[in-house]
């Protein structure tokens, strides 16, 4: 290990619905990623990574803020941030840091929304454009030629080439890949043109699950458009046929995408090496949430099931940070990232911020704990789109409590349909695909009791407030 000098540079690299099974490092059995993996060559692979809202912008707001969305504000798709809020950014800036943001924003524009904190910002207008994106500035908007991924990049390099001085930066580098309509450049187009590996849950008729999963309108065999698909259905295919068909032509222009990104990860890494900076420099790579790749024959995410639950993080500071081929396995969330910055850089961390700091974890201490159990929160009554209703739960490291209230409130998209409250229960270790719902199950009784005890302690202890529908547990009701 180098020797570290000062306080280190940060890179933090977030791609759009990149699924950790979709990255080589996570052992995937459909694509290799050799730069991203890289990093985690180099550092440390955390295993049990999980998002707090499964969306774009909740999650990006919580990343910056270190704050859940009934927090900082975010709960939605429609919820613009209110960027005057204190973030990890806005901490290293007034520390001396020289701080920029380049690529995917997604969390509204104008007074109040566009990014604040930074020293420079180019970022795409809404959900951008893969090829010739639009790219907002300070000084306005402007279309920059060429595919979104190498454009974000070369605008991150091009900011740290124009520095001068040795006061430390952070760059936080955020790609729009591999998000839908997934379009890959021509580099990239028809590299899996072979058969993709099909899920072993592809087939999943949610047999024991409550009504949500029935409901979701995100299945691959239903509801990919000719946009997504890019050529139309072959003829007299049967339904089981064209569900295949289907997610092998998703499969292909998505993982195409994740490559593009995997380039350019290697294009910032050989740029950190040929400078002398990667051993110094906290380099992370992200997503902003996890994803389907046909699991349960889905795409998209928002569910709290595993796919949509897990982040890749992999994360490397060679001077400061042992390499080890062991993962990472506590459990860790999107809200921690911004105190584990902080704390890496010697930054104060801000008393709002809720989640912990894991760089003990990473430096000197692998095996202390983090938390028994991580809380989630899908706030977006959907109705008209992906029709994935609102629910929260807890996951521990064997178990996930489930309860889907189903009542937007008055939450931008939902309606005046509701929908009978549910609660789903998996057992992870004997059922790690999350088929069998053993909420109903006497064995589980005693369980279920205590996990509903602790998801209402921790909603208090993270000051959410439980939905009106869901009763006081039974052990909390006799202690009164």
């Amino acid at each position: 290990m180098t020797e570290p000098s000062g306080r280190p540079n940060v890179v933090f690299i977030l791609t759009d619905d990149h699924a950790a099974h979709a990255i080589s490092a996570y052992g995937s059995v459909v694509n290799r990623t050799p730069r991203i993996d890289e990093i985690a060559d180099a550092g440390v692979r955390l295993d049990n990574c999980f998002c707090t809202n499964s969306l774009c912008t909740p999650s990006r707001a919580s990343i910056l803020t270190g704050t859940y969305s009934h927090i900082n504000g975010v709960k939605t798709l429609e919820t613009p941030i209110d960027a005057s809020q204190p973030t990890f950014i806005s901490q290293l800036q007034a520390a001396g840091y020289r701080t920029a943001v380049v690529g995917k924003w997604h969390m509204g524009e104008g007074a109040g929304h566009d990014p604040q904190g930074f020293d420079y910002w180019a970022v795409l207008r809404d959900q951008g454009e893969y090829f010739d994106p639009q790219i907002l500035t300070k000084d306005g908007t402007a279309i920059v030629e060429g595919y979104a991924t190498d454009v974000i990049t070369d605008l991150a390099l091009d900011w740290l080439e124009s520095l001068d001085g040795d006061e430390p930066w952070c760059v936080l580098i955020h790609h729009k890949a591999p998000h839908r309509p997934w379009e890959p450049d021509e580099k990239h187009k028809g590299m899996y043109s072979e058969p993709i590996r099909v899920p072993d849950t592809f087939d999943d008729d949610y047999s024991t699950r409550t009504s949500a999963a029935h409901r979701a309108a995100m299945r691959i065999a239903d509801h990919l458009t000719l946009t997504d698909l890019k050529e139309s259905l072959p003829a007299d295919l049967t339904y089981e046929q064209a569900a295949l068909w289907k997610y092998q032509r998703y499969m292909e222009d998505y993982l195409a995408c994740v490559a593009s990104v995997d380039d350019n990860v290697g294009r910032v890494t050989d740029w950190l090496r040929a400078g002398g900076e990667f051993d110094d420099t906290l380099v992370m790579y992200s997503s902003d949430q996890g994803f389907f790749l046909g699991d349960h024959g889905w795409f998209d995410k928002r569910f709290m099931y595993d796919e949509s639950l897990r982040m890749p993080m992999l994360i490397s500071c060679p001077s400061r940070i042992p390499h080890r081929d062991e993962p990472l396995e506590q459990i860790v969330t999107n809200v921690d990232f911004a105190q584990t910055i902080l704390e890496a850089t010697g930054t104060a961390v801000l008393e709002r911020m809720q989640g912990t700091s894991i760089w003990p974890q990473l430096t000197t201490d692998p095996q202390r704990p983090t938390r028994d159990a991580m809380y989630y929160r899908y706030f977006e009554n959907d109705d008209i789109n992906h029709h994935a209703f609102a629910h929260y739960g807890i996951r521990t490291e064997r178990h996930k409590l489930i309860y889907f209230y189903n009542d937007g409130l008055g939450l931008p998209g939902s309606s005046d349909r509701t929908y009978p409250p549910e609660w789903e229960l998996y057992d992870l270790q004997n059922d790690p695909e999350e088929l069998r719902n053993v909420y109903g199950d006497a064995a589980y009784a005693d369980l279920r009791e205590d996990l509903t005890v602790r998801l209402w302690m921790l909603q208090a202890e993270l000051q959410d407030e439980p939905h009106p529908s869901q009763p006081v547990p039974t052990l909390l009701r006799n202690r009164d």
